[in-house]
């Protein structure tokens, strides 16, 4: 009840500031509103004393922004924009629901947030301000600078590249989820306990799940291509968080699990880190 809260009044306290603001422009008027509804969860996580809270900004924030393109455009509104809202949606409703499947409330904060607790000390909630909640509400706005492109008057008819974004969107939001859905039946049993996965999607892949969220973020980028090529620009948000999984997200992550278990490095050394492994 508190993240929903949060979530709401973060969103209605965005809305008002931005219809105040008057901007005039699209990318300003979600900087802002993305920006405010940050500090707003960022307060939350304070008083709750868990940044946690934040977490399941990242996958609601695209629904929030294309959200705000559907009303904004709500009297030209094409083909292409319906298939990536719902497209978006999909992607939110997956990894909305996937993180408060597995969280279990206040009590329970994030392995690497606790981390920076031990490192940081008392300036934890300056770090946390700036690498837990600004910085993915940055990469995410880059993420979504497709969606920018998509919703601009005059644009391309649908094409073959339209057709291409949605089937790597689509089987982005699909890996993902059957990787999660794997994993969680493994966690799940306690026969698994201190062992690592190594079935299903997980044997031909160390992160199927990341490899599912970083397409999700390329495929989106396609419909900016089938919108016009002088939209190649809004590439930058899928290269930025490429790279913030490949040389952050997923480091930090395999250091804590060869840490808790011997057997990971043998697995690491047999099994891709991100492209799933075709044939045997």
């Amino acid at each position: 009840m508190i993240s929903a809260v949060a979530y709401l009044g973060a969103a209605v306290v965005a809305v008002l500031v931005v219809r105040a603001a008057q901007l005039g422009h699209p990318l300003a008027d979600l900087a802002l509103g993305t920006g405010v509804a940050t500090m707003v969860v960022f307060a939350v996580s304070v008083a709750a004393d868990n940044s946690s809270i934040y977490d399941p900004y990242w996958s609601v924030q695209p629904l929030g922004i294309a959200a705000y393109y559907l009303w904004v455009g709500r009297e030209q509104i094409d083909g292409r924009q319906i298939m990536v809202a719902v497209l978006v949606l999909l992607y939110s409703l997956r990894l909305t629901s996937n993180f408060y499947r597995d969280w279990s409330g206040l009590q329970k904060e994030d392995f690497r947030y606790v981390r920076f607790r031990e490192r940081f000390g008392a300036a934890y909630w300056p770090v946390s301000l700036l690498g837990i909640h600004l910085f993915p509400t940055l990469m995410v706005y880059l993420g979504c600078l497709p969606l920018y492109a998509v919703a601009r008057p005059d644009t391309n008819s649908l094409n073959w590249l339209d057709g291409l974004g949605m089937a790597v969107t689509l089987g982005a939001v699909l890996l993902a989820f059957v990787a999660d859905e794997q994993l969680r039946r493994f966690r799940h049993d306690s026969n698994n306990r201190g062992r690592v996965m190594t079935g299903g999607l997980w044997s031909r892949s160390r992160h199927p799940n990341y490899l599912g969220e970083i397409a999700t973020w390329w495929g989106l980028w396609l419909f900016a291509l089938a919108a016009g090529l002088e939209w190649w620009w809004t590439v930058g948000g899928a290269v930025a968080i490429t790279a913030m999984f490949v040389l952050v997200s997923i480091p930090m992550m395999e250091r804590r699990v060869a840490a808790m278990r011997s057997d990971y490095e043998d697995y690491r050394k047999q099994t891709p880190m991100l492209l799933i492994r075709l044939g045997r």
